[in-house]
């Protein structure tokens, strides 16, 4: 509870300069003005994180009577309290919105001809198919991938040279996926939150209810008899292949 009563003292800064309407020329003030206007600065980014709406004048009234000591119109409960649940409506909110735009997505994606559903949702696309063995689901396979969101953005990609991933490994989409493709073909793989890494996602990586779209080249079913040192391809263990690709069960620390 302190932990966010600290946060919020540390944001007021911002709020006072917003409250003013005209800022003042920091670049040339003194060192205590340009180190409050810095910080400031920094702590309205970690404020813009928390998508609440905010009275200006309410916040800095509040930061002001604990700073002069001044009867407060609140306990330090129930100012605890009532910021908690606004944060837990905001993120309530939040992962509404991402649940619908899934959902609208999916929907709308499954209706084009080129696309194909699994019984469990996944959704996919042949970009280039190809004769030959498929992989076990718990085959190593050696693939060129890149990752992205609904917006385009690519979070995840293989280098050149391709990545070797165990298929008991990873989230249960590309466990299915990657089955349903011959070596020397390509996919475009659309997986479901439910698929993936569901409501809650990955801190920081991977938003709630996010559908992730793989576009897949299937090089190699990487011999069995191999050792695990060799199986697991050393470009696994950079920035973030493993936390993006493997399941959150066994590798990823809350």
């Amino acid at each position: 509870m302190k932990k966010i009563l600290i946060f919020i003292c540390m944001v007021v800064p911002v709020l006072s300069m917003h409250a003013k309407g005209i800022q003042e020329d920091y670049k040339s003030s003194d060192n205590k003005s340009q180190v409050s206007y810095a910080f400031g600065m920094l702590m309205g980014s970690n404020l813009l994180s928390t998508n609440l709406d905010f009275d200006y004048d309410a916040f800095r009234d509040g930061f002001r009577t604990v700073l002069e000591k001044e009867p407060a119109q609140f306990t330090d409960q129930e100012a605890m309290e009532i910021v908690e649940t606004a944060l837990q409506l905001t993120m309530e909110k939040k992962l509404e919105e991402n649940r619908l735009l899934e959902e609208e997505f999916l929907a709308r994606n499954r209706e084009r001809p080129e696309v194909q559903v699994t019984a469990s949702g996944l959704q996919y696309e042949i970009l280039e198919e190809a004769e030959g063995e498929k992989p076990k689901a718990d085959s190593v396979v050696k693939v060129i991938y890149s990752g992205s969101f609904l917006n385009g953005s690519v979070f995840d990609s293989s280098e050149d040279g391709g990545a070797s991933i165990p298929l008991n490994m990873v989230i249960p989409g590309w466990t299915e996926g990657v089955q349903l493709m011959s070596v020397g073909s390509s996919y475009k793989l659309y997986i479901p939150s439910g698929l993936a890494y569901g409501k809650e996602g990955i801190q920081s990586i991977i938003p709630p209810y996010s559908t992730l779209i793989f576009t897949v080249e299937l090089l190699e079913i990487v011999n069995e008899n191999k050792t695990d040192s060799e199986l697991i391809d050393p470009q696994l263990d950079s920035e973030l292949d493993p936390e993006l690709i493997i399941e959150e069960n066994y590798s990823i620390s809350e």
